[in-house]
């Protein structure tokens, strides 16, 4: 059996390699490249051992050409915000439920289809910031290893917050019911010492990116939403352990102390930032901190059944997100695109860029957030989020012209990730 699925793996891995060896041209009417405000006309990108080798020219003799007609091609897509090992489950006490019945392998194998869709979707990258039972590794191992199709992952292996915050799984049930009380293995802190470990933990066991639950969550039962949970103290060890240690970090803050306490620690990005006020966004902007609003949210909470403190949270959190985003804007923080996937259907990501314009951003401006802003977040930008000589061959393609139509992301038609072809849905090549 062993040998079965060594062998197995080696012929997948083998499979992506054969691809990535190929030249393609890929053509389209229009290319967006992911830094500018304009399109290009026509678009072509030529494609070598997966990585792109020019935009514009010439075609190779030899090339297989790939003529996807009247389309756009674009960087890959990036989602800052996921969680891909959870599922969208909108009866909320069943969910819980159904994460205590679930055994590891099951839901190691469910964790592969939320990865595919995602990946079928547009999104060759995201940023999966939270997890248990370190499934967010085996998955980012396993979409590297060629085994399972998915985005490129950077995970966080646990989120860490206090005792009974946001980030402390075992906050909705029974004092003793579960084996042991959550502590820093878990994510759940009470020092910045334990704040230091629990980085340390993390790392130690395949994160790349440390994510922090500053404040107050919608789903978490037990907290208010904008309240701080983590001192001063801890966060400014957090975020100093990860920085040494060479991490980006990312808080979740829907309150604006909880966001400036993180900001004053040194945070890279501040994640939903729903009651942000101004003294928190012009901290951001002076430092340069990212907002990733996850606009998309409130797709799953208006499907969902909640208990009554649960749907009043969420109810006031929608109602705020718009009126921040617009003068985050208005103030010049940066922005990257990140959707909160499982509080929402997986696959459904791209439905943030059309929220983002709805708010104020320009289709280019919402199509960067999504591209070159989420690769500079994310510590990439010289890899992946544009359409450049060197680049990660990672392009998708949608119909029609997504700057005089945003929710053409919607309709991603081709995917290419490292230049391996995942979709193709014209399949006009030669």
């Amino acid at each position: 059996m062993q040998l079965r699925i060594v062998l197995a793996a080696a012929c997948a891995l083998a499979a992506v390699s054969s691809a990535q060896n190929r030249t393609y041209a890929i053509k389209a009417a229009r290319l967006f490249d992911g830094t500018s405000d304009r399109l290009i006309t026509p678009g072509l990108v030529i494609v070598e051992n997966g990585k792109i080798q020019s935009v514009g020219g010439a075609v190779p003799a030899g090339a297989m050409v790939i003529d996807l007609g009247d389309a756009t091609l674009l960087p890959g897509f990036i989602d800052a915000h996921t969680h891909l090992t959870d599922d969208f489950d909108p009866d909320y006490n069943g969910s819980m439920l159904l994460g205590l019945q679930r055994n590891i392998p099951e839901m190691a194998i469910r964790v592969t289809a939320n990865a595919r869709v995602t990946l079928m979707a547009g999104f060759t990258t995201v940023r999966d910031v939270g997890s248990s039972d370190f499934l967010d590794v085996g998955l980012r191992n396993a979409i590297n290893s060629g085994i399972v199709p998915g985005p490129r992952m950077l995970v966080a292996v646990h989120a860490i917050g206090s005792t009974g915050g946001h980030c402390d799984g075992g906050d909705s049930f029974r004092y003793g019911i579960l084996r042991h009380e959550s502590g820093p293995e878990d994510g759940v802190v009470n020092s910045p010492d334990q704040a230091r470990y629990a980085v340390r933990f993390n790392i130690k066991y395949g994160a790349d990116v440390i994510k922090t639950c500053a404040s107050g969550g919608v789903l978490s039962p037990t907290d208010d939403v904008d309240a701080p949970q983590m001192s001063q103290e801890e966060l400014n060890a957090l975020v100093a352990e990860a920085h040494d240690l060479k991490r980006k970090t990312a808080a979740h803050a829907h309150g604006a102390e909880a966001a400036k306490r993180a900001i004053r620690a040194g945070i890279d990005s501040i994640e939903h930032g729903t009651f942000l006020d101004d003294e928190a966004l012009m901290m951001m902007h002076e430092r340069g901190v990212y907002l990733v609003p996850t606009l998309t949210t409130r797709i799953g909470l208006a499907e969902s059944k909640f208990p009554p403190l649960v749907q009043a949270k969420a109810t006031r959190a929608v109602a705020q997100q718009d009126t921040m985003l617009r003068r985050a804007l208005e103030l010049g923080v940066k922005v990257a695109l990140g959707t909160d996937a499982a509080v929402y259907p997986h696959g459904e990501n791209a439905r943030e860029f059309a929220l983002m314009v709805a708010d104020g951003m320009s289709p280019a401006q919402a199509l960067r957030a999504g591209t070159s802003s989420a690769a500079d977040l994310l510590g990439l930008g010289a890899e992946i989020g544009a359409l450049k000589p060197g680049f990660s061959a990672d392009i998708v393609a949608v119909p029609g012209d997504p700057i005089a139509d945003i929710k053409a992301t919607q309709s991603v038609l081709f995917v290419m990730k490292n230049g391996v072809v995942y979709r193709n849905e014209r399949h006009e090549a030669k």
